[in-house]
């Protein structure tokens, strides 16, 4: 999948049980909904820049380059109002990435890494350093655009969410992983300690006895008005939690139906290793969660086949590489993409839309009521810039 990198390391995490009753995708269907493109802007940079966050008033833009690792920050015609690098050794320094830089309001960034979770302000100094809970024997990065950190206001103060990454000497091999693994880390800005929140869920597919990877059930968030919304990439499946300074209560389980979602399947639980960490970037996956205005937005990516995910794993294990390549792009295109939107308040479904071809069709961020697209670069004409689209949800 196009601008999913995966970096890997090593590393495992835990566990609390609630319920709450359950509801369907198909409670109503509104279908005089779309999608429409009222502006962009252009990001002129070097390099292979990536949309990150945009802050709630839409006003600021966070990107982050791949080549020069640097962290880019613009207003909303695009033009760079500071860019700087925190991947080097100095002691303001996050080391590895493990989850792309956020808006913490909007003058401040948070960006966690393998050092721990920081916040600079928009010009890069470090504002504040959060240990993490236990020492992290490893990392791994997957990167969508507009998925980021994540905050919440609890109370009267803001807290972030961003992934787990503790380890408790488990691995996916083995039932005790599944039984205490916690998906998010609740995190006191102030305080600077973290609660860890969202277990699998009772009934939840990642609980049937077989093992998964860790990208089967990557995390996609919002939060808002002390509720949490939260989905598990490749379980059609969108949990609504109550929050408070203290954790996570679910109280709302909605069952997707989600056209092409082909998707997952478990591993034998004795093909995993202690250590060994495997992403796959081509299965079915709910890949981010937005809120604009009173919608829920859920972007999802119906995945390839477990049976063409095994004749291309065959072709890359025997060395064949521009085959396999080849027939990667070609299920790829083939692949369901879309948008699920709901009533925010009630979680009544209220459509199923399709994104513009020529945006960024995995992921985008969300600021100011809009949706902002990444669009894809030309296959014909070498591009100086990014341009990233102004997107209105519309309904008649």
């Amino acid at each position: 999948m196009k601008n999913c990198l995966l970096f890997l390391f090593t590393s495992v995490f835990a566990g609390f049980a609630c319920s709450g009753p359950e509801k369907t995708s198909e409670d109503s269907k509104i279908p005089e909904l779309s999608l429409e493109i009222i502006d962009s802007l252009d990001l002129k940079v070097l390099g292979d820049p990536l949309i990150t966050s945009v802050s709630e008033s839409g006003d600021s833009f966070l990107f982050y380059d791949f080549i020069s690792k640097d962290i880019v920050l613009t207003d909303k015609e695009g033009q760079i109002q500071s860019q700087f690098n925190k991947s080097e050794d100095t002691p303001d320094s996050y080391e590895f990435m493990m989850e792309a830089p956020g808006f913490v309001g909007e003058n401040q960034v948070a960006v966690v890494g393998m050092a721990g979770v920081f916040l600079y302000d928009k010009e890069g100094n470090l504002i504040k350093k959060i240990d993490h809970p236990e020492d992290v024997g490893g990392g791994r990065f997957m990167a969508f655009p507009g998925k980021s950190v994540e905050t919440i206001d609890l109370n009267g103060k803001t807290y972030l969410l961003s992934k787990s990454v503790r380890s408790r000497d488990t691995y996916p091999g083995e039932q005790q992983y599944y039984d205490t693994f916690k998906h998010l880390e609740l995190v006191d800005i102030a305080l600077g300690n973290s609660t860890e929140i969202v277990p699998f869920e009772q009934n939840s597919r990642f609980l049937d006895g077989m093992g998964y990877y860790e990208s089967d059930f990557w995390p996609a968030l919002e939060a808002k008005d002390s509720k949490l919304y939260v989905a598990l990439a490749g379980e059609p499946r969108l949990y609504r939690y109550s929050m408070s300074p203290e954790g996570a209560t679910l109280d709302t389980l909605v069952n997707l139906t989600i056209p092409g979602f082909a998707g997952i399947e478990g591993t034998p639980r004795t093909e995993f290793a202690e250590g060994m960490v495997m992403l796959n970037g081509s299965t079915s996956a709910i890949q981010d969660i937005h809120i604009v205005s009173d919608k829920l937005v859920l972007n999802y990516y119906g995945g390839i086949s477990a049976e063409d995910n095994a004749e291309l794993s065959k072709l890359y294990e025997a060395n064949k590489m521009e085959e396999a390549e080849e027939m990667y792009f070609r299920l790829d295109s083939q692949v369901s993409r879309g948008i699920l939107v709901f009533d925010l308040a009630s979680l009544t479904f209220l459509g199923n839309l399709s994104l513009p071809e020529n945006a960024d069709l995995e992921s985008f961020a969300s600021g100011g009521g809009y949706l902002w697209l990444q669009k894809n670069p030309s296959d014909e004409v070498e591009e100086d810039f990014l341009r990233i689209y102004k997107v209105k949800l519309t309904e008649k």
